[in-house]
């Protein structure tokens, strides 16, 4: 994986997470801060009283709005898996929870490259008619 330094307001976070209160995008800044105490896995970076979350605390994020959200776990069992030191699909104790959240992490990505091999195969494929 590339490092990359940006850091994203609690704002930016809960948007690229899908947290939103209402039909207007507000962000559900309170949602990372609760989380924030659940987990310690996540580790923002504060300046200026403001909190900053990196890649990695994004990917830790996912993670956990996967199993809350679409795995249906509750907090206690979240904390559980997060504590196992399984952290890729390559693990021959991986949890089968999180082996989904990863399988669903690959095909999510292959998707989207295989969306923009299509268009470009249909951009250079066309005829021109000049």
């Amino acid at each position: 994986m590339i490092k990359n330094d940006k850091l994203f307001n609690i704002s930016e976070a809960s948007k690229i997470l899908g947290l939103t209160i209402n039909k207007n995008g507000k962000p559900s800044n309170h949602i990372l801060r609760f989380w924030e105490k659940q987990f310690k896995q996540i580790k923002p970076t504060i300046l200026n009283n403001r909190r900053y979350y990196g890649r990695k605390d994004l990917e830790v994020l996912k993670l956990i709005k996967f199993l809350l959200k679409n795995q249906n776990l509750t907090t206690k069992g979240v904390k559980k898996i997060l504590d196992d030191k399984i952290n890729t699909l390559d693990d021959y104790k991986s949890s089968s929870i999180k082996t989904l959240y990863y399988k669903n992490l690959i095909k999510t990505k292959t998707n989207l490259i295989l969306s923009k091999l299509k268009k470009i195969k249909n951009k250079n494929g066309k005829k021109n008619t000049h």
